[in-house]
């Protein structure tokens, strides 16, 4: 073989050689990147909720249960949902980073001192519609002074519109990530809307973040003249900033109760702009809760 062969030949080694380390470079470096991607922090949510009564809230719980757990692997967080308020105990709640409550709010002194010490330390929460209801005397008295003023800062529950009906939903504020994506307005889905004794606006640690929009008005359908409102200021999702919380008033459902039929005539969910709010403001609580010191 010639001195220009023999050059040749070794050149054509040394090709080979170099595409084979930079594929096994390449492969080293795609299972790296898939790795990384399987280990991207996620963050845990539990949903507490009775599923016992009222059709309208009953149909709300088994509607989030299925949206939240379809929401969950592509955006790289797990849900679990249980009707055993016993597992709210430092232990369980440990391992969580959100804790929801759908349709309700503990009852027990235990169970309630456990949530508080939980959102004291850090921990995320996200609550709907019934959770904050509370009215003296009634099933649900207001007898959780910390819960419900401090907390929710929204007192107790003092009325509300009927039946299920949508509003334009105002953006009071726009910097928030849960409502950086909105509109200034949009339609919400139909709801039962609730007014409280405490005026939101007159407490510091409360940063509300939509209420509803005077074009909305009138607002329910009655057929009593209180369910109807004309005017007011009502906000209907809020944070404190005391707390890594976000409570939202939607969670009724348009129940066919008239005719005795319990057919679901609206839902919460599928509604554009409402579940964005909804999952952006998630997932804010729980990057935000991922970040948080240890005790």
């Amino acid at each position: 073989m010639n001195r220009r062969s023999v050059a040749a030949s070794r050149f054509v080694r040394l090709k080979n050689e170099l595409v084979c380390a930079i594929g096994a470079f390449g492969i080293g470096l795609g299972c790296l990147c898939m790795g990384a991607q399987k280990a991207l922090p996620g963050f845990k949510v539990i949903a507490f909720y009775t599923g016992r009564s009222d059709q309208a809230h009953i149909s709300f719980v088994r509607e989030a249960n299925r949206w939240f757990a379809n929401m969950a692997p592509e955006h790289h967080f797990s849900y679990t949902s249980t009707t055993n308020w016993a597992d709210l105990t430092d232990q369980v709640l440990g391992q969580y980073q959100v804790v929801m409550f759908l349709d309700a709010r503990p009852e027990q002194p235990a169970q309630r001192e456990a949530f508080q010490r939980y959102v004291e330390r850090g921990g995320g929460w996200m609550g709907f519609h019934f959770a904050g209801f509370a009215l003296t005397p009634s099933g649900v008295p207001q007898n959780w002074d910390w819960y419900h003023n401090e907390f929710l800062g929204s007192g107790s529950y003092v009325g509300n519109t009927w039946r299920p009906t949508s509003a334009v939903l105002r953006v009071e504020d726009a910097d928030h990530p849960a409502t950086r994506h909105l509109r200034p307005t949009f339609k919400s889905a139909p709801n039962e809307w609730y007014k409280w004794s405490n005026d939101l606006r007159t407490n510091s640690s409360i940063r509300i973040l939509l209420s509803i929009d005077p074009s909305s008005y009138p607002l329910g359908t009655g057929p009593k003249p209180h369910e109807v409102w004309h005017a007011g200021y009502y906000p209907v999702v809020w944070t404190n900033k005391r707390y890594r919380m976000m409570y939202f008033n939607m969670g009724h459902n348009d129940i066919d109760c008239e005719h005795k039929t319990n057919q679901e005539l609206s839902f919460t969910f599928g509604n554009e702009n409402q579940d964005k709010l909804i999952l952006d403001s998630l997932l804010w609580l729980g990057e935000q809760t991922l970040r948080r010191p240890e005790p």
